[in-house]
């Protein structure tokens, strides 16, 4: 067996190692001490499981970051301490792998940085901490609530910022802690993946997509904006298997990422124009009878308003113009593409972070439904899912304490799920703000206003936009709490930071939102230092709480994390992954008994039950009725500025760790030799990236893998290191996202700066 390795750090050159001279080759760098003896088993995954000699106590593990491939993980423990990790070899996904930010996992609960213990700053911002008890410290959060309850006659005072941090199912018990202490001002909505959501749903009518593990049923393959070198390593055997048999691969992306420099053919499109491009393609295809008549005939409804639309508005030459690609490629390929049985795209997170977003995922998602490939294996227009997550969310759905008070009337939480607060017949709700602009809403925010700030599984300083504006929402914030493992800097701005477990230390069950797999997380090691979970975390503050004034606070003061981990499964997982109990997930991760095409039987879930190439639901949510093109946000600066995720972390987390320090030292500016020659520009140079909204000082690198027009900086976040890409990054909202997770997305790539040598 043979697993992608991007620990290189080349660009454009994927390794391709054995797991043996993988272990080796870690052993050489130090990152790990020993090598461990053990035998090869074939395992039925096709994957080759190591049996290892020396006594380990093995445990079941899963990624919970917000990353494609949730892997399945086998940590070996010895006398109590993890030794070494590995992919679980029983998923034909994982297959026994690690991507280099899995490998480094070990580090992470080990590390001389991690916040031990609960600790107060006097001065938010002036690094002058000091150690409490955890006793001290829900004392003073809980004396906080209540001084904000007697001056408000509410507890709408209190905000939270939760994300991705941990996908871990029991750490929605975060929100369920703010519930059991009342009604409470919520930041909703989510800064990933929504403008897309809402496509699709306008679609199809819910976003599913095809089983990664398919696309070696596809004939051609179009990433369009995904890089799955960098963020789905695991999915990379699927394309190559995929190319093996005859099909080709083009990426369409602004930057030559690693993947495209794998393809068969790249286009460096025009950020932004990727809309124009797939109508360009759809045009090319209509007036050449290229389109699938009885798949739009018998599962479509509105495709000859589109079809007019597209005769009347749209030429292959015009999508020239705008996206930058010569006409004869997408002659070229428009017909490759619709000749091609099956066909698919993989639509990345980064195209729909536009003004123009969800748009432009309506048209890539017409391209694949017109030429028949929606609901057919090897096929789909993949974007994500959740299909697999229907768990109890029992650490969730708490209960407000008697004689809670909030906003008058029921008001809907949306996020990637949705679900209501509270009762039903209750007259009152939380106050929903936007995540997406966190500093200005907290700003706006009065009456009351938001006077304390509960931050868990986010970094908002670093993932947040406009960092300029966040100081000043920060400095009108009476007190900030802070949940996480590293001084980062919104743990910097905060005034109590609370130490929390990692996953090693914690039980929960993690499910992907790409692949079909499920996995549990068993509790490996005990809780490093004072360290607590989540719910740990939540059952502390209600015991002060209580203990202070009685029936204040619903959450349970004592729980096993373990037995809250049990209450999240149901007969309807057990079902769908044909398990008799949540214990067989200790033998290795599962699989959902699912059909590998979504949308298979073609039943959608539209008003209409076809898919929509118009839609009438789109139109009452303010969008145009047919998947139209919009144009890109009008440039304010003098050159595009682009934020990609780094190959080395996910948003602010794994960089900090210091053998991921030593592939990836200290951040970097890329530009284009040609642009840095216009701005007397050299290699290694100190420069200023700067913007109406704040700068960044960092040191520049010439790379032809950018656009000549471009400013590209990774999204990431350096102990030490004041380098933050928020500086330079506006609160501009996408086109989509209220509909389904309640706020609209973020225009994360639609930002302009210009740089200068220091």
């Amino acid at each position: 067996m043979t697993q992608p390795d991007n620990t290189s750090g080349i660009p454009g050159r994927t390794c391709l190692l054995s797991r043996r001279r993988f272990l080796k080759y870690l052993l050489a760098t130090g990152v790990v001490a020993s090598m461990p003896c053990g035998l090869l088993r074939p395992m039925k995954s096709g994957a080759e499981e190591i049996v290892y000699e020396g006594g380990y106590d093995i445990f079941r593990n899963a990624c919970p970051r917000n990353c494609y491939d949730t892997c399945s993980i086998k940590t070996f423990v010895k006398d109590g301490v993890i030794h070494f990790i590995e992919g679980a070899p029983e998923s034909t996904f994982t297959r026994g792998g690690l991507c280099v930010k899995g490998y480094g996992y070990t580090r992470r609960p080990y590390s001389p940085d991690r916040i031990k213990y609960p600790m107060v700053q006097e001065g938010r911002g002036t690094g002058n901490w000091k150690r409490v008890s955890w006793d001290e410290a829900m004392d003073r959060i809980a004396k906080k609530l209540f001084e904000i309850q007697d001056k408000d006659g509410t507890l709408l005072g209190m905000g939270l910022s939760k994300y991705s941090g941990n996908f871990g199912i029991t750490n929605y018990g975060v929100e369920g802690m703010l519930t059991s202490l009342g009604y409470t001002t919520r930041l909703t909505g989510t800064p990933c993946w929504p403008a897309g959501i809402d496509a699709q749903n306008f679609d199809m009518g819910d976003m599913w997509c095809n089983d990664p593990e398919d696309m070696v049923s596809a004939r051609y393959i179009i990433l369009w904006g995904a890089n799955p070198a960098w963020n789905s390593v695991h999915s990379v055997k699927y394309l190559y298997a995929a190319r093996e048999r005859g099909a080709k691969i083009l990426v369409i992306d602004p930057i030559l990422t690693q993947i495209a420099a794998k393809a068969d053919e790249f286009w460096q499109v025009k950020t932004s124009t990727d809309g124009a491009l797939a109508l360009g393609m759809a045009r090319y295809i209509l007036d050449n009878d290229l389109y699938d008549k009885e798949w739009v005939t018998d599962n479509a409804i509105g495709f000859k308003e589109f079809a007019a639309y597209l005769k009347s508005e749209i030429t292959v030459e015009w999508a020239a113009r705008e996206c930058g690609i010569p006409a004869e490629n997408i002659v070229k390929v428009a017909q490759e593409f619709a000749s091609a049985k099956p066909a698919t795209i993989w639509i990345g997170y980064g195209l729909q972070r536009h003004t123009n977003g969800g748009a432009t995922v309506r048209a890539i998602d017409a391209l694949v439904a017109m030429t028949g490939n929606v609901g057919k294996t090897g096929g789909g227009a993949r974007y994500g899912h959740l299909q697999t997550w229907g768990f109890n969310y029992h650490a969730l759905l708490q209960k407000q304490p008697e004689g809670a008070k909030g906003v008058p009337g029921k008001a809907e939480v949306k996020g990637d799920f949705t679900f209501t607060t509270g009762d039903a017949a209750v007259a009152y709700s939380d106050r929903i703000l936007n995540i997406n602009k966190t500093a200005q809403v907290i700003l706006e925010a009065d009456d009351p206003p938001v006077r304390l700030l509960w931050v868990s599984c986010k970094n908002p300083f670093s993932q947040d936009f406009d960092r300029n504006k966040m100081v000043k929402a920060f400095e009108k914030l009476e007190m900030v709490v802070t949940v996480d493992q590293f001084f980062n800097q919104t743990v910097e701005m905060s005034d109590i930071v609370l130490p929390v477990t990692t996953l090693f230390e914690e039980w929960t069950i993690n499910a992907s939102y790409w692949h079909y797999w499920l996995s549990i997380n068993e509790q490996a090691i005990q809780p490093m230092y004072e360290a607590k979970s989540n719910i740990e975390i939540a059952a502390a503050l209600s015991q002060k709480m209580n203990a202070l004034k009685r029936g204040s606070c619903t959450f349970p003061a004592e729980i096993d994390t373990r037995e809250w981990m049990v209450k999240e499964f149901n007969q309807g997982i057990y079902d769908l992954f044909e398990i008799e109990s949540w214990e067989d997930l200790k033998n290795g991760p599962v699989k959902a008994k699912m059909h590998p095409a979504s949308w298979h039987d073609f039943k959608f879930k539209t008003p209409s039950g076809k898919y929509e190439f118009k839609s009438e639901l789109a139109e009452q949510w303010g969008h145009a009725a047919l998947p139209e093109y919009k144009i890109p946000r009008k440039s304010y600066d003098s050159y595009r500025l682009l934020t990609p995720h780094s190959k080395f972390g996910i948003h602010s987390q794994f960089i900090n760790l210091d053998w991921t320090e030593e592939f990836n030292p200290k951040p970097f500016v890329y530009l284009h030799p040609k642009l840095a020659t216009e701005k007397g520009i050299r290699d290694g140079d100190m420069v200023r990236v700067f913007n109406t909204y704040g700068e960044v000082t960092v040191t520049a690198k010439l790379s032809t893998v950018v656009p000549r027009d471009a400013i590209v900086m990774y999204e990431a976040w350096f102990r030490n290191n004041p380098y933050n890409v928020q500086n330079v990054v506006d609160d501009t909202s996408s086109d989509m996202g209220a509909f389904k997770t309640g706020q609209p997305g973020v225009a994360i790539h639609d930002q302009f700066a210009d740089v200068a040598k220091v």
